[in-house]
C-alpha cells in the first residue's frame, strides 16, 4: 500500500511525469502498456488485436482542459476516432472523458459535445463510452450519461466498486437499459465515501457483478466486467454460468499489456473481450496510476520509474 500510494502521488506530479514522459515511449518503458502517441499507432495496435477476435476501446489520454478551445479540439478528436474505427471496419468504440470535454469549465458545454460525439457515433452504428473520473465529477457525470443514453441509446458508463454509493446509482441507471462497465476505482478517494481495504472492494464488486448480470438476465443492463483480478473475473463467468446468460450478454474489459495471460484465458473460454487502448502524449500520469492498482505491479513501476528518472537526469535541457 505505501509504495502504491508513493507511485499515486508522482503521478500528480507534473515536472516528475514530464520528464519520464520525454524518454518513455522512445526508450521503450510504456510501449506495453500504451499503444502510442498517435492515433494512427493506436489503430495498428487495435487492428492486431481485432484480427485475434479481440474488441477495443479506443482512449486518448489526458484529462481537466482548462478551455473551451481545447474542448472542442478533443471533441474533434473523438469524432475522427470514432470515423477511424468505421473506416477500418474495428469492433470496437471510444471511451471518452467529460473533463476531457470542458466540464470543468461548463457543465452543459461538456453535454452539448459528449452528445454530439454520440450522434456521429449512432449515425455510424457505433456506440461510445464514458469515463468515471474523480468522485467530485461523480453526479456531473451521471447527468450528462442520462441524458445522452435517453436520447441516442448508444451510450456506456464506468461506474467505481469501492464509492459507497454504486449500488444506488445502479438502481437510478436501471430504467435507461445501458451498458455498464465495472471498475473498482483507480483514484485516490476518502473513506468517508469509499471502502479503503481491498476486501472491501473486492466484495463489493462482487456484489455489483451478481446485481448486473441479475440485470441483464432481466434485460436491464448489458454489463462490462473491467478487472485484471482473476477471482472478480471467475466470479463473473460462475454468476453468469449459474443465470445461463448468453455470452452476448455480458463482457469482459481489460487494459491494453495487462495481464495478457488473462486476456488469452477469457478468449479462449468464449467470453467478449475488449480491450482498452489507451493512446496520447499524455500518457504517464494515467501509465502510473493504471498501474499501481494492482499490488503486484508495485515494484515493476517503482524500478521502471526510477530508472527513467535517472536516464533522464543525464540528459541535456531541451
Amino acid at each position: 500500500m505505501l509504495i502504491r500510494n508513493f507511485i499515486f502521488w508522482l503521478s500528480t506530479k507534473r515536472g516528475v511525469t514530464d520528464r519520464i514522459a520525454r524518454h518513455g515511449m522512445k526508450n521503450g518503458f510504456a510501449r506495453r502498456f500504451v499503444a502510442g502517441e498517435s492515433l494512427e499507432e493506436a489503430l495498428r495496435a487495435s487492428q492486431e488485436l481485432c484480427s485475434q477476435g479481440r474488441n477495443v476501446s479506443l482512449n486518448h489520454l489526458g484529462e481537466n482542459v482548462t478551455s473551451e478551445a481545447a474542448a472542442r479540439e478533443v471533441r474533434a478528436g473523438y469524432i475522427r476516432m470514432v470515423e477511424e474505427l468505421h473506416a477500418k471496419n474495428l469492433t470496437g468504440n471510444i471511451s471518452i472523458k467529460l473533463t476531457q470535454l470542458g466540464l470543468d469549465i461548463d457543465k452543459d458545454l461538456s453535454r452539448s459535445m459528449a452528445r454530439e460525439i454520440a450522434v456521429r457515433a449512432a449515425a455510424l452504428g457505433r456506440t461510445i463510452e464514458m469515463d468515471m473520473e474523480g468522485s467530485a465529477y461523480t453526479d456531473f457525470t451521471l447527468d450528462i450519461f442520462e441524458s445522452v443514453q435517453r436520447e441516442l441509446g448508444n451510450c456506456g458508463l464506468a461506474v467505481q466498486a469501492y464509492l459507497f454509493r454504486t449500488e444506488k446509482d445502479l438502481e437510478r441507471l436501471a430504467p435507461i437499459k445501458a451498458k455498464i462497465r465495472l471498475v473498482k476505482g483507480a483514484y485516490r478517494e476518502s473513506p468517508k465515501i469509499a471502502f479503503q481495504k481491498k476486501r472491501d472492494v473486492d466484495a463489493n464488486y462482487r456484489k455489483l457483478t451478481s446485481l448486473l448480470l441479475e440485470g441483464a438476465a432481466e434485460g436491464t443492463f448489458l454489463p462490462a466486467f473491467a478487472s485484471h483480478d482473476w477471482n472478480m473475473v471467475a466470479h463473473a463467468q460462475a454468476e453468469a454460468a449459474r443465470l445461463k446468460l448468453a455470452k452476448s450478454r455480458y463482457e469482459f474489459q481489460m487494459i491494453y499489456g495487462i495481464r495478457r495471460d488473462l486476456q488469452e484465458q477469457v478468449h479462449r473460454a468464449g467470453d467478449t473481450l475488449q480491450v482498452y487502448v489507451p493512446f496520447g502524449t499524455d500518457w504517464c500520469p494515467y501509465f502510473m496510476r493504471r498501474l499501481s492498482e494492482r499490488p503486484a505491479n508495485c515494484w515493476f513501476v517503482l524500478r521502471s520509474l526510477l530508472a527513467e528518472s535517472g536516464h533522464a537526469s543525464h540528459q541535456p535541457a531541451t
